[in-house]
């Protein structure tokens, strides 16, 4: 159950200089980000990047944005940012009251990184959606990501051609085919039998909560904070709430498929 010491434990995660210096080592888009980014951000946009940490997303996102402003209610990432990146605007504030932004101010809200997971109670996070309808011009795009409840089974982290490539350098020359054939083989086993002991682990974990039978709700994330936990379906029909209409959804495991009980978590693009 949410508590107010939840809300306040999280801020002070985000506000340590520790956590701070993690986040701003972070540079990489995923896939599914770059995906969805360059599907409905235009050239020339201008885009509020919400929950921006410590700038990953900034450089991919402002350097060809009409105006790009990034905004983190701990005010150590907001820091950090400005001394990385001083020629674009960020601001410390929370993403339930955006009242410093006028109506129609962008083009895009973004909030990847699950970061609508940390706006709890339910109250703060409708407000949220409801501040980001507000300053999202007619036509505009919200991006998001968000934790799916189901996730229980992990995928193999194994590629065919990679496993190819680290087998032949670890076989000798001339050893043969078989040699080759048994260090795939191993590889493969290895990466399976992880899989099998994380899917193990978060069965035992989420599949025994509330939210992964109801769909919704709070649970402990990797870093022992509450979070707050939905399936599509969930997600979709509170965003029809404010107006919103779904675009597009996809999984953050892309380019694989997206399946229900394994995909960490979901991307959902809502135009106004």
């Amino acid at each position: 159950m949410f508590a107010q010491q939840d809300a306040d434990r999280i801020l002070r995660f985000y506000n340590s200089p520790a956590t701070a210096a993690q986040y701003a080592r972070a540079r990489y888009i995923t896939a599914c980000e770059r995906l969805l980014f360059d599907r409905y951000i235009e050239p020339g946009a201008s885009i509020l990047d919400v929950g921006v940490g410590g700038g990953r997303t900034s450089e991919y996102l402002a350097r060809g944005a009409s105006r790009y402003v990034g905004i983190d209610y701990a005010a150590e990432m907001i820091q950090i940012c400005r001394r990385k990146y001083p020629e674009w605007e960020y601001v410390a504030g929370s993403v339930t009251d955006l009242s410093r932004f006028q109506d129609g101010s962008f083009d895009a809200v973004v909030m990847p990184y699950n970061v609508v997971d940390d706006v709890i109670p339910a109250q703060n996070r409708r407000r949220c959606f409801k501040e980001c309808y507000r300053v999202l011009r007619s036509g505009g795009y919200l991006i998001f990501s968000s934790h799916n409840p189901r996730a229980i089974f992990a995928r193999p982290d194994w590629d065919a051609a990679r496993s190819r490539v680290a087998a032949k350098r670890a076989v000798p020359g001339g050893v043969g085919r078989l040699a080759f054939r048994i260090s795939e083989i191993c590889a493969l086993a290895s990466a399976a039998f992880l899989a099998i002991k994380t899917s193990a682990f978060w069965i035992l974990r989420y599949s025994v909560q509330a939210p992964f039978w109801r769909g919704e709700g709070h649970m402990l994330d990797s870093e022992g904070l509450m979070t707050h936990f939905w399936i599509p379906k969930k997600v979709i029909a509170e965003l029809t709430q404010f107006s919103f209409r779904l675009m597009d959804m996809q999984g953050d495991d892309y380019p694989r498929k997206s399946r229900a009980l394994m995909t960490g978590w979901y991307y959902y693009v809502f135009a106004k």
